[in-house]
């Protein structure tokens, strides 16, 4: 079963003309960038500013269960009120400094975490300074752990007698583009959150602070079972790195050309549907530009040579903190021979034309657990949906982005 495929977010100021549009054409929006929040980041320490957005009759908050977010459909998320949450998260937990909730960390209690998302400026309501303005949004873990598992399971069952349910799927690729950038959000800063419960440096506990943004590791553990609430001394708390900051793994995507600007190399991994394949794509190493990454991941796959590396777009991937970076290179002549035999990573890669490759973007495009489009005829090429980065990188390939011309 395929579920329809949402637009595209619109790119920033798309009607205003400018010198690098005229010579680099439209910028590409893709999904899951494109929110429609203004993070408004110097506002997060400011507790005050929290405690108002929280508790405004406007605040719309996303909730998770194990990550896994609630929808009314898969085309749809399910936002609940402060009061649906209360009995979750308190009464305020803003209402205290930043410093004196560091002053008093208690190891001992479960604090659901909590992210501030942003405020959608374009609705009226909430304001902070009389400068600030819009709609706040929050994401909340109401997953049943410790204190909280009562309330938890009581709100998660009320959940589902509404007919709303905690999705079970990975990948949400349905919702409308807008909403799949709050929701990115929310996810990323969730599972980092939950990924890094102790200190790097000294192996201690720490505390979410800056609405979700940042962890860090207080001083002293005013929990009744810690012998000695001063802790040691930690490098976490001197310089300038003193805190522990969200995650984002930097992670390379390709379209390769041929040397001649006529053929695209696309490769499959054995998983994957038949006939199904996609751009190559790595991590980016430490001390390594990105073009240089580009260069290597594709020869390492695929024992192509490539020359000159272009950036097309970026894409934020959520699962679980990927920014892909989406670039086109072109081989160099007489380095266009395929070999597998470097890395096993690929169970196959092919160059393909630029007419294979346009009818698989018209026709055949999925989910990798999703069936092609219609008109697809078996033993076709099939490729990702627009959704994900490698079909815009075709799509700008085969339009001319590289060569200023459509390829034939």
């Amino acid at each position: 079963m395929s579920l329809p495929q949402p637009d595209l977010p619109e790119p920033a100021h798309p009607a205003v003309d400018s010198m690098l549009s005229r010579k680099f054409g439209r910028e590409v929006a893709n999904y899951f960038s494109g929110s429609p929040l203004n993070r408004v980041s110097f506002l997060r320490p400011d507790h005050a500013f929290l405690s108002q957005a929280l508790k405004h009759p406007d605040a719309s908050f996303l909730l998770f269960n194990k990550l896994e977010p609630l929808l009314k459909s898969p085309t749809e998320i399910a936002y609940a009120k402060f009061a649906d949450i209360q009995p979750i998260i308190g009464d305020d937990p803003y209402a205290k400094s930043e410093e004196d909730v560091i002053k008093e960390y208690n190891s001992a209690t479960y604090v659901p975490q909590l992210i501030f998302l942003g405020i959608d400026e374009r609705k009226e309501g909430f304001a902070y300074k009389d400068r600030y303005k819009g709609q706040p949004y929050f994401a909340v873990d109401v997953s049943p752990k410790g204190l909280v598992t009562e309330a938890a399971e009581a709100l998660i069952k009320s959940c589902q007698a509404k007919g709303l349910e905690f999705s079970k799927g990975r990948m949400h690729m349905s919702l409308p583009a807008q909403e799949a950038a709050i929701y990115a959000e929310a996810r990323h800063l969730l599972d980092w959150n939950a990924r890094n419960p102790y200190c790097a440096a000294c192996g201690y506990q720490t505390l979410s602070i800056n609405a979700g943004f940042k962890r860090t590791c207080p001083p002293k553990d005013v929990a009744p079972s810690v012998q000695n609430s001063e802790r040691p001394p930690c490098a976490t708390r001197t310089g300038v790195s003193n805190l522990c900051f969200p995650r984002t793994d930097p992670t390379v995507i390709m379209a390769v050309v041929s040397a001649d600007g006529q053929r695209m190399l696309l490769g499959r991994q054995k998983r994957w549907p038949k006939y199904w394949y996609s751009t190559l794509a790595g991590f980016l190493e430490p001390a390594e530009s990105v073009e240089e990454a580009v260069r290597r991941e594709v020869w390492e796959e695929s024992g192509i040579y490539l020359g000159r590396v272009v950036i097309h777009s970026t894409q934020p991937w959520p699962y679980p903190a990927n920014l892909m970076i989406g670039a086109i290179g072109q081989a160099i002549p007489g380095g266009e021979e395929i070999n597998l035999g470097h890395d096993a990573e690929l169970e196959d890669a092919k160059w393909f034309t630029a007419d294979e490759v346009r009818e698989a973007l018209q026709v055949g495009t999925s989910g990798l657990g999703e069936d092609a489009g219609p008109g697809y005829k078996e033993g076709g090429l099939r490729v990702p949906p627009k959704t994900a980065i490698a079909n815009q990188l075709m799509e700008a390939v085969v339009a001319g982005f590289a060569s200023g011309a459509p390829m034939i």
